[in-house]
């Protein structure tokens, strides 16, 4: 019982963490979303150019429902914009749009970190939705059934997909600033923001990445205790 008090009292500073940063990367967007950039280019024809100036001309940039739901769809060969980003004539649109594009420079160019993400992706999928489940089912029969030992097979399986997605989760982390670090330095390059606003895109990219560190501090910490309670079945076992 004291130890499940003890793992709330850690969870919970960064369950605050991760729903500040979501806040944050919200205002911080919503703010620099006002203010217009001086080359009047919209979230579209920044992605449009970053690309035509790089050679890439099998990309193709859509718009999708939401703000914020902007991401790079490799199979599909398409950069999809938000509503809030698409059309948008700001120096926070062209910011994130300019990010996606870092991404599609990163598969063209064969960084390390993307292949490694996007080859995990698949199973880290499957991990995320299938961890909890067997790790709660294998402790129940764990306790239920003390005569077999399925119930610590699924635990270990639970860790094993959990771990892979928090595998996932900080592969994700040096992909997400290398992009955003592409972007900053695209936007300049082609004319798009001058110097001046580039602090401001800096802000919208860097409140954005805290929310990738946020959720991979969440899942470290499940996976690490997911890993003691199999570590106390087996003390219990012996």
């Amino acid at each position: 019982m004291y130890g499940y008090l003890l793992w709330l009292l850690i969870l919970f500073p960064f369950l605050l963490l991760s729903a500040w940063a979501s806040a944050k990367v919200n205002t911080t967007y919503s703010k620099y979303d006002r203010i217009p950039n001086r080359s009047n280019m919209t979230g579209y024809d920044t992605a449009m150019r970053l690309m035509r100036n790089r050679g890439i001309n099998d990309v193709s940039v859509e718009r999708v429902n939401g703000k914020l739901t902007d991401h790079y769809h490799p199979t599909k060969k398409k950069v999809n914009l938000s509503m809030s980003t698409y059309g948008s004539a700001s120096v926070g649109a062209v910011a994130v749009a300019a990010h996606e594009v870092g991404h599609v420079m990163q598969k063209k160019e064969g960084y390390i970190p993307y292949k490694i993400r996007h080859a995990i992706v698949p199973v880290a999928n499957i991990g995320s939705g299938l961890a909890i489940p067997l790790v709660l089912i294998g402790i129940l029969l764990d306790f239920l059934i003390e005569t077999t030992p399925w119930g610590r097979y699924l635990v270990y399986a639970g860790i094993i997909a959990y771990g892979l997605a928090t595998l996932f989760m900080l592969v994700t982390l040096p992909v997400e600033f290398n992009a955003s670090r592409r972007a900053k330095k695209m936007l300049v390059e082609d004319g798009i923001l001058s110097p001046d606003e580039v602090g401001g895109a800096s802000k919208v990219l860097s409140a954005a990445a805290m929310t990738y560190v946020a959720s991979f501090l969440v899942s470290l910490l499940f996976f690490l205790r997911f890993a003691f309670i199999f570590l106390s079945m087996l003390r219990r076992r012996d």
